[in-house]
C-alpha cells in the first residue's frame, strides 16, 4: 500500500479503535454492574492519555523518526484490544483505555506530520481530509462494533477482534513502509509548555471555547448517550445504540467536508450556535422517546459538531504566530482533552446520585450556555486585519 494513503487509513482506524467500546459500555454496566461513574472514568483514562501523548508525540517523532512511533503506536492499540477481549473485571478497561489513549494520541500526531513529510505542499488538503477520515472512521468502526456485538458470537469479544485484525493489517504495510521523515531534532524531550500570547488571546479564547463546548458532548455521547437513548425509546439494542452514535460521527463528517466553504471564524459561530440548538432538540427528543427523534437530534449535533470543531481550528491555524504554534496548541488540546474528560466525569458522578434523564437538562443547559458564549464571542471578536471574517 501506498505510505499517504495508509497514513489516512491509519488516522480513520486509529479514531475508530476510540470509539469501538461506546456501544459496549451498557454491557459492561450490565453484566459487572457497574455504576455511570465507572463507565466514564473508564472513559476519561482515554483522554488524559491521548492529552500526555499528544504533548509530546511531535517531538518524538521529530527526534526518532515517524515510523517507530506509529509501529509502537499500532502495536499498542492491537494490546489494549487484546486486554479488551480477555478483560474480567473493570482494572482492565482502565489499562485498555490508557493503552488506546496513549496509542491514538500518538498516533494523531505523528501520522499527519507524517502526511505532511509526504505531501509539504498540500499541509490545508492533508489537514481537511484528516479531519473527515477521523469522522469516517469513528462512525464506521462504532457501527460495525454494535453489528458485530449483537449478532457476533460474543459481545465483549468479536467487536475488538475483527478491529485488532484490521490494526494488524495496517501494522504489516506500515513494517514495510519507508520513513517519511528523513531530518532528525537534537532538541530534548519535554513535555510543550501551554501557553497562548497576549496578541491572540481574544482569538484563542473564541476558538477554545466551541471546541471545549462541542468535546464535552462528544464525551457524553460516546460514554453515556447509547444507554441512555436505549433507556428513553425503550429499545434495548447495541445496534441502535451504535447506529445512534455513528450517525453523529457520520454528519460531523459531512458537516467537516462541505464547511470549508465557509470561512474559519464563520464555520465555528454557526457551529456554536448550532450546538446549543441541537443539544436543545435532543433533549426534547429523548423526552418524546421516538427513536426517529433522537437519531435525528443525533445527526443535527454530528452537523454542528462538525463545523465547530472543524472551523475553530481552522481558524486558530490561521492567527497562531509561527513562533508560537507548539505552545498555543498545547494549551487547545489541554483544555480541549480535559473538556472532553471533566464533564463526562461530572455527567457520571451524578448519574450515581440521580437518573441520566434527571441530570441531562442540566448538562445540556450548562454546555448550550457556553455554545452561546462562544457564538457571541466569535461575533465579537474581529481577526488580524490580513484574515478575512
Amino acid at each position: 500500500m501506498k505510505p499517504y494513503p495508509l497514513l489516512i487509513g491509519l488516522l480513520a482506524v486509529a479514531l475508530g479503535v476510540s470509539g469501538v467500546p461506546a456501544p459496549l459500555y451498557g454491557v459492561y454496566q450490565d453484566e459487572w454492574h457497574l455504576a455511570p461513574i465507572t463507565t466514564t472514568l473508564v472513559f476519561a483514562v482515554y483522554a488524559f492519555a491521548a492529552l500526555g501523548a499528544v504533548l509530546v508525540a511531535g517531538q518524538v517523532s521529530d527526534r526518532f523518526g515517524r515510523k517507530p512511533l506509529l509501529v509502537a503506536s499500532a502495536v499498542a492499540m492491537v494490546v489494549g484490544l487484546v486486554v479488551f477481549m480477555t478483560a474480567d473485571g473493570v482494572t482492565a478497561l482502565f489499562v485498555a483505555r490508557a493503552l488506546h489513549g496513549a496509542a491514538v494520541g500518538a498516533t494523531v500526531v505523528a501520522g499527519t506530520a507524517a502526511l505532511l513529510d509526504l505531501r509539504p505542499e498540500d499541509g490545508a488538503r492533508t489537514g481537511h481530509l484528516t479531519g473527515i477520515m477521523f469522522n469516517v472512521g469513528m462512525a464506521v468502526t462504532i457501527l460495525a462494533a454494535s453489528l458485530l456485538a449483537q449478532y457476533g458470537p460474543d459481545p465483549l469479544v468479536t467487536p475488538y477482534a475483527v478491529v485488532g485484525l484490521v490494526v494488524l493489517l495496517l501494522l504489516f504495510n506500515l513494517l514495510l513502509m519507508a520513513e517519511p521523515h528523513q531530518a532528525r531534532s537534537t532538541t530534548p524531550i519535554r513535555l510543550a509548555r501551554p501557553n497562548v500570547p497576549r496578541a491572540i488571546r481574544g482569538d484563542f479564547q473564541f476558538a477554545v471555547l466551541g471546541v471545549m463546548a462541542a468535546w464535552s458532548v462528544l464525551g457524553v455521547y460516546l460514554s453515556l448517550f447509547p444507554a441512555f437513548a436505549g433507556v428513553s425509546t425503550g429499545i434495548h439494542s447495541l445496534v441502535f445504540g451504535g447506529a445512534v452514535v455513528a450517525a453523529m460521527a457520520s454528519s460531523a463528517a459531512v458537516s467537516q467536508a462541505v464547511g470549508v466553504r465557509l470561512s474559519p471564524r464563520k464555520a465555528a459561530i454557526a457551529g456554536d450556535f448550532g450546538t446549543a440548538v441541537a443539544l436543545v432538540v435532543s433533549y426534547l427528543a429523548l423526552q418524546s422517546g421516538q427513536a426517529v427523534l433522537v437519531a435525528g437530534a443525533a445527526v443535527l449535533m454530528g452537523l454542528s459538531f462538525g463545523l465547530a470543531f472543524g472551523g475553530s481550528l481552522r481558524y486558530l491555524g490561521r492567527v497562531v504566530p509561527a513562533g508560537h504554534r507548539g505552545e498555543v496548541m498545547s494549551a487547545y488540546y489541554v483544555l480541549a482533552y480535559g473538556a472532553m474528560a471533566v464533564p463526562t466525569i461530572l455527567a457520571g458522578w451524578a448519574a450515581t446520585q440521580w437518573s441520566l434523564a434527571t441530570i441531562f437538562p442540566w448538562f445540556t443547559a450548562a454546555v448550550a450556555v457556553v455554545c452561546l458564549a462562544a457564538g457571541g464571542l466569535g461575533l465579537r471578536t474581529q481577526p488580524g486585519d490580513s484574515l478575512p471574517a
